[in-house]
């Protein structure tokens, strides 16, 4: 770039700058109405970003890898759920399945020294452990050989709700349900929260499958678990696990719940979210671009005698159409920045008051700065184009 052209543009800045400054109260206002529009853009992305991300962390810690199964009656049925299902049957059916194991659910209080709470009483097969990603913190899991024994394994939730300070509820200690002492082989590391499950593992208690008729007479299946090998297509996997379960149910459906559609479902969703928030914010953008063509139309007004001299000294229409471009850019620059500024603070401050953690959306900052300078030209074109087209004599006549 020539210094003449760099001296031109620094001078077209200085005098935009002048400009802006001399027209006081109107300035501010169109700015304020600027900073407004820019701010709501970066704060309404933001706020749909962190949504969405909000709601898929609900399914994170569950895995995209596991599969629910839940057995709804085949239309009017009253036929009690089966209390045994063929697991191994499935696994060779459905070479993809690294780990499955069916539930068993009941609930009831369990007391502990005199100390009661209710809790979800779980009555489980071996496999469930590595098909809901449980964690023994002390003691050991559930096995294939305590199916006739009275252990049980504890969430750790409910350990603290049954222990206290000075008597805690340790591996070894017995815990009463009904009429039954069970032993606790087992405390649980605490879980994260998996929505999609149908047991919250901190506040459960989990026994045998087998042991369930010792404190309910009619035991059913519940639900069955299935956790996937590596890199396996969930939606086939799901469709070879409905069939094989399928061929040994007569009077139940088998529905299974996919994480990885309702994860794609909810995306739809906020993204449809994102785009509802972003049209609101450009309507007040585009609010504060019609106030900055207001005040660049009484600029034009009120400088008609200075265009006409500047046209009289040989300014050409380009020079003058520039400088009040410029000048309307100018106006709008300042407010993105701060209204970018604003917007951010105010997309933070949303999500802490929400509970969420704070992700910055890639797109807010060059979406909500780029649509407020695109909006500060597109409204300052009209001005500039009206101010360069007047005529020195007609212009120079004005007092």
């Amino acid at each position: 770039m020539s210094p003449r052209v760099e001296q031109s543009l620094s001078q077209l800045l200085h005098e935009a700058l002048v400009s802006l400054r001399t027209l006081g109260k109107r300035s501010i206002l169109a700015l304020l109405g600027i900073v407004i529009g820019s701010s709501s853009v970066v704060a309404l992305i933001n706020i749909g970003h962190n949504a969405a991300v909000d709601a898929a962390m609900i399914f994170k810690d569950m895995g995209t890898d596991t599969l629910v199964v839940q057995f709804p009656p085949k239309g009017n049925s009253n036929v009690p759920m089966r209390t045994h299902l063929d697991l191994d049957a499935v696994r060779q059916a459905v070479p993809g399945i690294a780990h499955i194991g069916a539930l068993t659910l009941f609930s009831g209080p369990v007391v502990f020294h005199g100390r009661s709470a209710n809790a979800n009483v779980v009555g489980i097969t071996p496999d469930i452990k590595d098909a809901m990603r449980l964690v023994v913190q002390d003691g050991r899991f559930l096995s294939s050989f305590d199916a006739n024994e009275t252990y049980a394994v504890i969430g750790e939730q409910l350990a603290q709700r049954l222990g206290t300070p000075g008597d805690a509820l340790k591996v070894g200690e017995r815990v009463r349900i009904n009429d039954y002492l069970f032993v606790v082989v087992g405390l649980l590391q605490p879980q994260p929260r998996a929505m999609l499950m149908p047991v919250q593992a901190n506040e459960s208690l989990f026994l045998p499958a087998d042991g369930m008729r010792r404190i309910y007479a009619t035991p059913q299946i519940g639900n069955v678990i299935i956790r996937a090998a590596p890199d396996q297509d969930m939606e086939h996997i799901a469709t070879q696990a409905a069939a094989a379960l399928n061929a040994q149910l007569t009077d139940h459906e088998v529905g299974i719940t996919v994480p990885q559609q309702m994860i794609d479902g909810m995306t739809r969703q906020s993204r449809t979210f994102a785009y509802l928030l972003l049209a609101l914010g450009a309507i007040s953008l585009i609010g504060g671009g019609v106030g900055v063509m207001n005040v660049m139309l009484m600029n034009v007004s009120e400088r008609r005698r200075e265009i006409g001299i500047r046209m009289a000294l040989g300014a050409r229409q380009r020079d003058i159409r520039n400088l009040f471009l410029l000048e309307a850019v100018t106006l709008t620059a300042v407010g993105a920045l701060c209204g970018a500024v604003l917007g951010m603070t105010a997309a933070w401050l949303y999500a802490w008051l929400s509970g969420w953690a704070f992700a910055l959306a890639v797109a807010a900052l060059p979406l909500g700065i780029g649509s407020t300078l695109f909006v500060g030209l597109f409204f300052g074109i009209y001005p500039a184009v009206s101010a360069s087209r007047l005529q020195p004599v007609e212009a120079l006549r004005d007092e």
